[in-house]
C-alpha cells in the first residue's frame, strides 16, 4: 500500500482516509491547506491507487491493521486527528477500536458502521450496491451522479469518477462493499481521552439514521455535527477550507 506524505517536519500528525469510487488525490485541495501547518499522512487504499492496478480492495479489518503496523514502523506512537469519509471512515473506526496507536481525536464523515441486521439481509444490500455501482462501470454517468453524492458535481468531477471506476476490478467494488457492510467490531469500546465526531451532510440524513444510531450505542460520547446543504462526502473535494478550519477547531481544543 503505497502512503503519502506532506510536511513530515511538523508536530502535530493527521491521517486522511479516502471513501470509495475515489483515489487519494481526492484530498487535494484540502492537503494544499493542511500540509503548511501539520504532517499528513494519505494511504492510497489498495483497489483504488492508479499506480498499482493489478491490487484489488481486501477488507476494512486487513486495510486497518496495515495502517496500524504502517505508523508503528515509523515510530509514530500518536495520532492527533484521524479523519476517514464514507469507507475511509469505517477504516478509521475500526484502526479507532484496535487502539495500535494513541488517536487524541477521530471524525467518521458519513462513515459506514457495521449493519446490525441479520446476515443474509446485509448480503442483499451489498448485492445491490454492487449492481448498481457495476452498471456505473459500464458507463452509466448519470447514474453515478445519483449514486455518488446528492451535490451537483461538475463534468470534470464525473469524468474523474469514471477514471477511478475504469481501472478498479469488479472484485474491489464487491469487497468494498461487502466488508463495509460486516466489518467486526469489539463487543466492548473503552474509554477514550480524545474527541470522536460524526459528520453528515442534512442531504444524507436519511441515508445515515442507522450508521448514527449505531455511534450513539456504542460510541455514547460521540458529537454529531450536520452540515447544512451538503451531500455524502462532499466537504473535501467542495468545501476544503470550512474543513480545515473545523480540524483546526477538533485538535485546539484543550483537554
Amino acid at each position: 500500500m503505497n502512503i503519502h506524505e506532506f510536511g513530515a517536519d511538523k508536530n502535530k500528525i493527521i491521517v486522511l482516509i479516502h471513501p470509495s469510487l475515489v483515489m487519494w488525490d481526492y484530498f487535494e485541495y484540502i492537503l494544499s491547506i493542511l500540509k503548511e501547518e501539520y504532517h499528513v499522512i494519505v494511504p492510497a487504499l489498495p483497489g483504488y491507487d492508479e499506480e498499482n492496478p493489478n491490487e484489488n480492495f481486501t477488507s476494512v479489518e486487513e486495510i486497518a491493521d496495515n495502517l496500524l503496523g504502517w505508523l508503528k514502523e515509523h515510530k509514530i506512537e500518536k495520532v492527533d486527528l484521524l479523519y476517514g469519509c464514507s469507507m475511509g471512515g469505517s477504516i478509521a473506526l475500526k484502526m479507532f477500536s484496535n487502539h495500535g496507536v494513541k488517536i487524541r481525536n477521530i471524525i467518521c464523515d458519513g462513515a459506514i458502521t457495521p449493519y446490525q441486521l441479520p446476515w443474509i439481509v446485509t448480503r442483499m444490500i451489498a448485492i445491490r450496491d454492487f449492481l448498481m455501482i457495476s452498471i456505473g462501470k459500464i458507463g452509466g454517468l448519470k447514474l453515478l451522479e445519483k449514486s455518488f453524492s446528492t451535490d451537483e458535481y461538475s463534468e470534470e468531477e464525473l469524468k474523474y469518477v469514471a477514471k477511478v471506476l475504469n481501472f478498479i476490478s469488479y472484485k474491489t467494488i464487491w469487497r468494498t462493499f461487502e466488508s463495509c457492510n460486516n466489518y467486526v467490531m469489539p463487543k466492548n469500546v473503552s474509554e477514550h481521552s480524545g474527541r470522536i465526531q460524526y459528520w453528515y451532510g442534512d442531504k444524507e440524513s436519511k441515508a445515515r439514521a442507522w450508521d448514527i444510531k449505531y455511534m450513539k450505542t456504542y460510541f455514547p460520547n460521540t458529537e454529531f455535527i450536520k452540515f447544512e446543504n451538503m451531500g455524502h462526502g462532499s466537504m473535501a473535494s467542495l468545501y476544503p477550507v470550512k474543513m480545515a478550519n473545523q480540524f483546526r477547531d477538533l485538535m485546539e481544543v484543550k483537554k
